[in-house]
């Protein structure tokens, strides 16, 4: 087994063989909430003088800035997320982290910032959990360990235009299920505001998108709903996502309905595309992608609905509630219909290991 050489956090490149296990910490794995909590790694690189460095894992959790920072006037800034878990053959693995990737580098572009190398993301995903492998919570806990690489502008900027300087890190930190509710289904309502503008930055995973959803997020809470949906900005007349996740649908006929955005305005999902894999591919279901009018929805058109993304998988939506909306799906009005169950079970089974994944999905790292 191969761990983390204390002595030289921030510059070290490998491993030190030792004798002691890594033994995992002493936490309620099964009752663990979704909330931070410090690991003993993270990882650190920067960007100066037109190159990366070479980065390496620190044990410093905390970042001090120049007040005049890019990221604090010009709001650059991306992330990503993705867990690491343990299979069922006791493997430490992540799911599918080139993707992460090659959206991180592609927010990165949108964003004027220099994309961290696809390669390198990987390696720094494997190498920040590796050295957190006493965090990983064990096979069966329903826990994971959450991954979050991020990338700020760090370098001082008084005018409109991009930092010179940027900062890309990777912390993790054990997390329970997204929704406490398990499969129980969640009731959401329509926003009466707008996610992103058509054309925009809504097809990137960017802090910022993220800012303009908090208020209506609140509003919607404090409502007593769980999510709110988003239709277009242009016409509000087609379904979008949720603040934090995409919408699947299940027609009369069984098929499922991806939604799709005319002005590229939908986050691509990684979970999204998997689960429309694994539709195809493992359950035989028709999967049409396109885009979805809300007046299908009023109409009654969907039998099942769902909510797909890293934290949660898929999480059931038995009622959409709104001045004067009132939409329930009967095949999934307490809890996960058959379809979203069979799709959540499906991928989590080839997360796991349990069912053999497509080539490349399943990475391992310990």
């Amino acid at each position: 087994m191969l761990y983390p050489c204390p002595s030289h956090p921030c510059k070290h490149k490998g491993f030190h063989k030792e004798t002691i296990p890594m033994e995992k910490k002493n936490l309620d794995w099964g009752n663990l909430g979704f909330a931070y909590m410090p690991a003993d790694y993270s990882y650190v690189c920067n960007y100066r003088n037109g190159v990366w460095e070479e980065g390496g894992l620190t044990t410093e959790h905390s970042l001090t800035l120049s007040e005049c920072a890019g990221i604090f006037h010009y709001c650059q800034e991306i992330f990503e997320g993705l867990k690491a878990y343990t299979a069922e053959n006791g493997d430490i693995v992540c799911f599918r982290p080139d993707l992460n990737a090659q959206r991180m580098g592609d927010s990165a572009q949108r964003l004027c910032m220099p994309p961290f190398p696809e390669d390198r993301f990987v390696e720094a995903v494997k190498e920040v959990v590796r050295a957190n492998a006493a965090w990983v919570p064990p096979f069966g806990s329903g826990a994971t360990l959450y991954i979050r690489p991020f990338m700020i502008a760090t370098g001082n900027v008084i005018g409109v235009k991009p930092a010179d300087e940027y900062q890309f890190r990777i912390f993790v930190t054990p997390v329970g299920p997204y929704f406490k509710g398990g499969d129980t289904a969640i009731t959401i309502t329509v926003a009466d505001y707008d996610r992103a503008a058509p054309h925009g930055t809504g097809n990137i995973k960017a802090g910022l998108n993220y800012a303009m959803s908090l208020y209506p997020g609140e509003k919607a809470h404090a409502a007593g709903y769980s999510e709110n949906l988003y239709l277009d900005s242009q016409t509000r007349t087609y379904v979008e996502e949720t603040g934090g996740a995409n919408v699947l649908f299940v027609d009369k006929q069984g098929d499922l309905i991806v939604p799709q955005s005319a002005t590229d305005s939908i986050l691509p999902s990684i979970t999204r595309r998997s689960l429309v894999t694994v539709a195809k591919d493992y359950l035989g279901l028709t999967v049409i992608e396109r885009p979805v009018k809300f007046e299908e929805v009023l109409n009654g058109d969907f039998v099942e609905c769902g909510l797909c993304g890293t934290a949660a998988v898929i999480s059931p939506v038995g009622h959409i509630e709104a001045e004067g909306v009132d939409v329930t799906f009967p095949d999934g009005t307490e809890t996960s219909g058959p379809v979203m169950k069979k799709l959540r079970a499906t991928l989590t089974d080839i997360q796991a290991g349990k069912i053999e994944g497509p080539d490349g999905w399943v990475v391992k790292i310990l």
